[in-house]
């Protein structure tokens, strides 16, 4: 079971679900005042432990100068009384307020800054030599673009290039979309308040929040189900989450029947990289038995890659590609848990892909197999199906598979629902924030990942480590959807690890196989 703080940290809301859930605190007789002060204590603690770790240099190193911007909303007090406890923490600070009709709580705040000789201006060039920034302009639920002179002083703030956090989300920041109305403050450092905002999941977002982290003010989880629902239809992938659904501990007493039996259609001759990259992907999801049909003229290189596996040699086209599959004894596509399909077997097996796609069991699609799937059709072609099927789409490959949704580069999270809703699969949209959702409306979001990541066959290395995690999901009774989003954030953090050891330029697809243990050893320590 996981205790509330984990839920909420799983959760995350449009604007107009956090005013409600915020309006059911307030109704049980929560302050105002008393939940600004809350917040900014937190975001006040937060920040000078930003300032004392000495990642940034500033003009005055042992008393950095600290530039406020303050809105006209709750937004702009959190950030007044933060400008106030930083100043009597003995920081030099001064005040950015444009807007002079402000809310009656954050009027007062800015009446008590002034009284206290903190400057104030209601132009941003007087701030320029401050070492700091924390922006509190404009909270979550902004729908207009930002004009002038806002404008420009954002523009200004952004090319001082001096670190800046912002307090919920950056301004200018669409609170559901991620896009940008007008400009957009670039943050080094993000705090969302209380629940993750929906905008700050999305690709088009991430050049503007920074490093995001959740400032957790104690919300209580029977609010947020009053509102979202007793299960709520989009959230994050938590390390605890993962972690939960990972095919672990096994039982004192199994065997390789037990854990799962794997079938990987892969490669040709012109792309071989393809099928061992996926099937090297598989052996590390631990899968118990593992199968792959390549042409004929690939078994002997499989062979020496992966000698644990069970390389099936097939007939070939004379481009190389596999022309039919031929399984050794008795067995058919429905002897196995789980069949993955697709990395390197060029649109020329074809007639390989339609035989996959009758059979009866889990399936899942990646790379050519979703091409030629896209030319069959994808919706009547799924509708045929009564087991599973999981759709690992990048946005090239969605657009084809579902040419009729065309918002996906700009509200993937929409994009996604519908496919799946569309289609009746599992689909898992590749992207800097990979979303997987289900035919029922629910999204996982995987908030981590890395450009590392921006490399040929690193989605063949997510194909075979979500095959294995779905062959021996199958014994275990788990929900295939969970051990999708699993699978997306092993493979993400194999890649965050990689990088870290290697810079982002030193993680091939082939390395990044060799740090998926590792992530699920370091979680053990």
């Amino acid at each position: 079971m996981f205790d509330n703080r984990e839920l909420i940290s799983r959760v995350a809301v449009t604007a107009a679900q956090m005013r409600d859930i915020e309006g059911r605190i307030f109704a049980a007789g929560m302050p105002v005042a008393a939940l600004m002060e809350k917040v900014a204590g937190l975001i006040t603690c937060r920040t000078e432990e930003i300032l004392r770790q000495g990642e940034y240099s500033f003009c005055s190193p042992f008393s950095p100068s600290l530039g406020i911007l303050a809105g006209p909303g709750h937004n702009g007090g959190d950030a007044l009384v933060v400008a106030r406890e930083l100043h009597f923490r003995g920081y030099k600070v001064k005040v950015y307020c444009p807007i002079s009709k402000l809310k009656e709580l954050t009027s007062q705040h800015l009446q008590f800054v002034r009284s206290l000789d903190i400057p104030c201006y209601e132009s941003i060039q007087p701030l320029q030599d401050c070492d700091f920034f924390i922006d509190g302009l404009f909270g979550f639920g902004l729908e207009r673009d930002i004009t002038e002179p806002i404008a420009g002083a954002i523009n200004q703030l952004n090319q001082w290039n001096k670190p800046i956090i912002s307090i919920d989300v950056p301004s200018g920041l669409h609170t559901d979309t991620g896009e940008i109305l007008g400009v957009g403050i670039r943050a080094t450092h993000t705090f969302c308040l209380g629940l993750w905002k929906l905008g700050l999941l999305e690709d088009q977002a991430l050049e503007y929040i920074g490093e995001a982290e959740l400032i957790d003010f104690d919300i209580q989880y029977t609010d947020v189900q009053a509102v979202l629902g007793e299960f709520p239809k989009i959230k994050r992938i938590t390390t605890a989450t993962a972690l939960s659904t990972l095919p672990l501990p096994r039982q004192q007493v199994t065997h390789k029947y037990k854990e799962g039996h794997l079938l990987l259609v892969c490669g040709s001759r012109r792309y071989s990289g393809g099928a061992i990259l996926t099937g090297l992907g598989a052996r590390a999801s631990g899968v118990g038995l593992l199968s792959i049909a390549v042409p004929q003229s690939l078994a002997a290189t499989m062979i020496s890659h992966l000698p644990e596996a069970i390389i099936i040699g097939c007939p070939e086209t004379e481009s190389g590609a596999i022309a039919q599959l031929k399984l050794p004894g008795n067995k058919d596509l429905n002897s196995f848990d789980a069949i993955a399909c697709g990395p390197g077997i060029t649109v020329d097996a074809d007639s390989v892909v339609r035989k996959i796609l009758d059979c009866s069991q889990d399936l899942l699609l990646d790379a050519d197999g979703l091409n030629i799937l896209a030319n069959m059709g994808t919706l009547p072609t799924l509708h045929k199906r009564q087991a599973s099927t999981i759709l690992t789409p990048h946005a090239g490959e969605f657009q084809r598979l579902f040419p009729n949704i065309d918002n996906v580069n700009k509200n993937r999270i929409l994009a996604v629902q519908e496919a799946a809703k569309q289609s009746s699969a599992i689909v898992l949209l590749k992207g800097s924030r990979t979303a997987i959702a289900n035919h029922q409306g629910c999204v996982w979001i995987n908030p981590q990942s890395t450009p590392a990541l921006a490399r040929g066959g690193s989605g063949d290395v997510l194909t075979g480590l979500l095959g294995g995690l779905m062959a021996q999901a199958v014994s275990r009774n788990l929900p295939v959807e969970t051990t999708v989003a699993t699978a997306a954030w092993w493979h993400a953090q194999a890649g965050i690890l990689a990088a870290q050891e290697r810079t982002q330029l030193g993680v091939d697809a082939f390395t990044l196989t060799k740090y998926l243990m590792p992530v699920v050893a370091s979680t053990k320590k």
